[in-house]
C-alpha cells in the first residue's frame, strides 16, 4: 500500500480542523498549557506544505504527555485529538485495523470532549464529516475496517468510519 505525501497534508488538514474546534476547552482548563495548541499548529504547518520533521513527532508526543497530565477529562480528550492532528502526519501505510483509529482518532477524540464538556458528540461528528475532504475517504478505503471497540470512543469511532466508507452521491469515494 502506498500514501502520498498529499493524501497525508489532506488527512493532516482534516485532522487538525477538528482538533482545533477543541482547543478553547482544553486552554479554558489548562490555560497554562501550549503543547497541544502547539501540536495542532505542527499539523497545519505541515497540511499547508511544510516538512514532515521530527518537531512534528516532538509536538504530538507533548500533547500526548499534555492529555496524560491533567485529570480533566474533557482536557484529556481535547489534547488527545491535538495528539491525532499532529501524529496523522506519520499515518503508516500497512494494511492494518489499527491503523483506522489513526485516521479517525482526532475526530473522534474532539467529539468526545464536546460530549464531555455537556455539548454534542453528534454535532461534532457532522462537522468533521461535512469537512472531511475526498482524501480521507480515500486514505481510509486502502484499509481494512476498524477494530474499535465497545466503550463510548469505540461508538464514535464506529459512527466516524462507517459515514466516511459510505457511499457519496450514489458512488464510492
Amino acid at each position: 500500500m502506498e500514501l502520498t505525501l498529499a493524501e497525508l497534508r489532506a488527512l493532516t488538514g482534516w485532522a487538525a480542523a477538528c482538533a482545533a474546534r477543541t482547543l478553547p476547552l482544553y486552554e479554558s482548563r489548562v490555560p497554562d498549557d501550549p503543547r497541544p495548541r502547539e501540536a495542532i499548529s505542527a499539523a497545519q504547518e505541515f497540511a499547508a506544505g511544510g516538512p514532515r520533521t521530527k518537531a512534528l513527532r516532538t509536538a504530538a508526543w507533548a500533547a500526548l504527555a499534555a492529555a496524560g497530565a491533567t485529570a480533566d477529562p474533557v482536557a484529556s480528550a481535547a489534547a488527545r485529538a491535538a495528539v491525532g492532528a499532529a501524529g496523522a502526519a506519520y499515518l503508516h501505510p500497512l494494511a492494518s485495523p489499527h491503523q483506522v483509529k489513526h485516521i479517525v482518532g482526532p475526530a473522534q477524540q474532539a467529539a468526545l470532549a464536546c460530549e464531555l464538556a455537556g455539548g454534542s458528540a453528534e454535532a461534532e461528528i457532522e462537522w468533521a464529516l461535512a469537512q472531511a475532504p475526498p482524501e480521507v475517504r480515500e486514505t481510509l478505503e486502502k484499509f481494512p475496517p476498524g477494530n474499535p471497540g465497545k466503550t463510548r470512543l469505540g461508538e464514535l469511532h464506529r459512527r466516524l468510519e462507517s459515514a466516511l466508507r459510505a457511499p457519496r452521491d450514489g458512488h464510492r469515494p
